[in-house]
């Protein structure tokens, strides 16, 4: 169990995003809305794939054409600091790359406090696993927030110690998004509550403190997010030998609309990131 810790003011203004982004409510709401338009309107899409056995190990696999099977293929990973959303929040983040030929699975996993974290991150790779298994393909690791956080963690992954069948190079790249990579400093705000981490356990679930892996890994942080989200993408990056990237006048929320434009920089940079 998670010892007692002091609540820190500071801490929680820098990680609490709804409280710092009064507005996110709409933009939740543009997500359930351009999501839903996206899972209509998308020329090919498998919906409620199991990757495991439990009602949230499912993902949505959004192809460019109903021809495309042989295109690249992504895994994006929604947010919600691990307790909150799904993949019916997240459909419209596979249109752009889409537009690229590129195909783009997006998963739900459990949530905490029902599951632990390390749960969820090995919910994650059993997607992988499972997408892998099924196409054939490496793959690009992205996600927003907790999902970046887990899109890392794919990338840090020792594939064939999980199973002798798996490349190493499963997934030689990611582009994480306003991700969370020490978690430490989560474990003194609310959102750490349901986390109910240990000092040992935010360690070792922190892709800032493990050892860097072959690949590319690209970091993006909305410019108008708080400095501990700058901080961290920029310590992700240069721990890992990464880029990073700020995108100019976004929040928390507004950074993601870039995914559903194929013509965006963001989207451009993860095209080129896609394994063939």
């Amino acid at each position: 169990m998670q010892p007692e810790i002091p609540p820190d003011p500071v801490l929680e203004a820098e990680y609490n995003n709804r409280a710092r982004v009064p507005e996110h409510p709409a933009h939740l709401a543009a997500w359930a809305r351009d999501a839903a338009a996206w899972r209509e309107a998308c020329p090919a899409a498998e919906l409620g794939l199991a990757y495991g056995g439990r009602e949230r190990e499912r993902l949505d696999l959004f192809w460019p054409d109903a021809s495309a099977r042989e295109s690249p293929v992504a895994l994006f990973i929604h947010g919600g600091y691990w307790q909150g959303l799904g993949r019916e929040w997240a459909s419209h983040c596979a249109r752009g790359l889409n537009g690229l030929g590129v195909a783009v699975a997006v998963p739900s996993y459990d949530l905490c406090p029902a599951v632990p974290l390390a749960a969820i991150v090995e919910q994650m790779r059993a997607a992988a696993a499972m997408l892998h298994r099924r196409h054939g393909r490496r793959l690009l690791a992205m996600g927003h927030s907790a999902g970046g956080h887990l899109a890392a963690m794919l990338m840090a992954t020792d594939w064939p110690a999980r199973d002798a069948a798996l490349p190493a190079g499963l997934v030689p790249a990611a582009l994480p998004i306003s991700g969370v990579f020490d978690l430490a400093p989560l474990r003194a705000t609310s959102i750490g509550v349901a986390l109910a981490l240990d000092a040992a356990e935010a360690r070792r679930l922190s892709p800032l403190f493990l050892p860097r892996p072959a690949g590319a890994l690209h970091c993006v942080v909305g410019a108008a997010e708080s400095a501990a989200f700058l901080a961290q993408g920029r310590a992700m990056a240069a721990a890992w030998g990464g880029s990073f990237a700020t995108l100019p006048g976004a929040d928390h929320f507004t950074v993601l609309a870039p995914l559903a434009d194929p013509g965006s920089a963001m989207v451009r940079h993860a095209k080129a990131l896609a394994p063939a």
